[in-house]
C-alpha cells in the first residue's frame, strides 16, 4: 500500500468513484482490475481551473517531481499517423522529436492538436491520463515516473486527479518504458 498523504486533498479508491473519472478512464479500471494494484490507485476531488500542473501543485501541495505529464503524440510516417502517449515527471520535458520519434519509427513527430486529442482520447484537455487510452496506442513511461512510488497523473478530467505507483502505469495495455523520455529542461537531447 501506498503511504500516508500528505497533501490537501481528499483521496478515495478510483473504481469505487467512476463519477471522479472520464468514461474511458473508469471503464479501464474496471477492465484491468485483475492486473491494476486498484486499492493504490486513488482519486481525488480538485478545482478544475487548477488542472493545469504549476497551478495544481502550488494549491495542493504537491511536489513537481511527484506529478507527471501524459501529452498525446502523432507521429507521421509514409502518409500513416500513428498516435501514442508520452508520460513524463514534470520537472522535465518529454524528448518527443528525438526519443520518441525514433522509438515510434516516425519520420516526423508534434503533438497531436487538442481538439484531435480530446476526440481520439474521450477526455478533458488538461486531464488526459494514459488510464483508459485508446488499446491500439503505444504508451511511452520514462524510467523516473515507472519507479516513482507514487505519482500523480490526470484522470481524464480536470476536476480530479489519479494518484498511484509508477509501477502501475507499467501495467497498462501498451505500456512500455523508455528511459532517457523525460530531459532535464535544458539538457542535449539524446541522439
Amino acid at each position: 500500500m501506498l503511504g500516508p498523504v500528505t497533501v490537501n486533498v481528499v483521496l478515495q479508491p478510483a473504481a469505487d468513484h467512476p463519477e471522479l473519472l472520464a468514461a474511458p478512464t473508469a471503464k479501464a479500471l474496471a477492465e484491468h482490475a485483475a492486473t491494476l494494484p486498484l486499492p493504490e490507485i486513488q482519486v481525488g476531488a480538485i478545482d478544475p481551473a487548477l488542472a493545469d500542473t504549476a497551478a495544481f501543485c502550488a494549491e495542493y501541495g504537491v511536489g513537481l517531481d511527484e506529478s507527471a505529464n501524459c501529452v498525446v503524440v502523432a507521429a507521421k510516417r509514409a502518409g500513416q499517423t500513428t498516435y501514442a502517449a508520452c508520460l513524463v515527471l514534470a520537472t522535465t520535458r518529454a524528448d518527443i522529436n528525438g526519443l520518441a520519434r525514433r522509438h515510434l519509427g516516425a519520420r516526423k513527430i508534434s503533438f497531436a492538436p487538442m481538439d484531435e486529442a480530446v476526440e481520439l482520447t474521450g477526455m478533458e484537455y488538461g486531464g488526459i491520463t494514459p488510464v483508459g487510452l485508446p488499446a491500439d496506442w503505444p504508451i511511452l513511461i520514462d524510467a523516473a515516473v515507472a519507479a516513482a512510488p507514487r505519482v500523480v497523473v490526470g484522470s481524464g478530467i480536470r476536476g480530479s486527479k489519479l494518484w498511484l505507483p509508477g509501477l502501475a502505469l507499467t501495467l497498462l495495455p501498451g505500456a512500455e518504458v523508455l528511459p532517457g523520455l523525460g530531459m532535464v529542461p535544458g539538457a542535449p537531447a539524446t541522439q
